[in-house]
């Protein structure tokens, strides 16, 4: 059962303002992952996003071969802000546990994370619901203390946890402060599908108090990349170079679908 203390008592979703981006209202902003394995690879990366139909970057510094050297790390951050402009800039480190390139000792996924918010070369932070409850109020805090929104997130690449589950952990982030909710899932079935954009409605609905952001993945889940808006997810992956999650679709045909239904919906 959802504890009763979740519930936002009829207050409206509030959009988050990152930089010049407000997330939150209208179509999805399209997120582009940057999965370079080396420090040209990454920058280049960086560099096609300023011509692709790209909202924001997310840099998955877990694809990153020198991602286990903060030193290295903070230095392609800088480079990084410096080709991106205004261009918000998501931090993630995705550990293995959660679908991510590389296992990671819980004091350096901390001291990562933290430094990256210090730098305040980035926008947002990747925090994952599995670090723990203290963990992750921790890294929140961190991030607001150097003007870096909270972006809570938890994977299931194995299947698809029942909607009380799901909302359970969106609202669980909510309650630790987090700015942005995000749950990915991995259906196994079309029923999967509907049980997350059922989640995702409910959440919108009835608990959520800042933006969402849901998706299934696979080909199966495609569809959930598309029709975020209807249901209340607020930013959906696409791929500008190489996808970081299965049934990411390409940048540029993913702009017109959600223009698509986005002129669709106001009809």
């Amino acid at each position: 059962m959802i504890p009763m203390y979740y519930r936002a008592g009829g207050v409206e979703v509030s959009s988050v303002m990152v930089r010049s981006l407000r997330i939150g209202e209208g179509m999805p902003k399209i997120c582009a992952p940057i999965v370079g394995k080396t420090k040209d690879e990454i920058l280049s990366e960086a560099e096609k996003l300023l011509s692709a139909s790209v909202d924001l970057a997310e840099w998955r510094t877990d694809w990153f071969c020198e991602a286990l050297d903060l030193k290295e790390v903070l230095t392609v951050l800088k480079d990084l802000r410096e080709i991106l402009g205004d261009m918000p800039l998501l931090f993630t480190f995705r550990t293995a546990a959660e679908g991510g390139e590389k296992s990671i000792k819980p004091e350096y996924y901390q001291e990562l994370n933290k430094a990256a918010a210090q730098s305040r070369h980035i926008d947002l932070l990747d925090v994952e619901l599995s670090a723990g409850e203290a963990a992750m109020s921790e890294l929140i805090v961190e991030a607001h203390r150097y003007g870096v929104k909270a972006l809570a997130s938890s994977h299931d690449f194995s299947g698809t946890p029942d909607q009380e589950e799901m909302i359970r952990r969106l609202c669980k982030m909510q309650s630790l402060a987090a700015d942005i909710l995000k749950i990915a899932v991995m259906p196994q079935t079309p029923k999967d599908v509907l049980t997350l954009l059922l989640a995702t409605e409910e959440m919108h609905r009835k608990y959520a108090t800042c933006p969402l952001v849901t998706m299934a993945m696979s080909g199966m889940g495609m569809v959930t990349r598309l029709c975020g808006e209807l249901f209340g997810s607020a930013i959906t992956f696409g791929a500008a170079a190489k996808a970081s999650a299965p049934g990411q679709i390409e940048t540029k045909e993913l702009a017109e679908i959600l223009a698509f239904f986005h002129k669709g919906s106001r009809k």
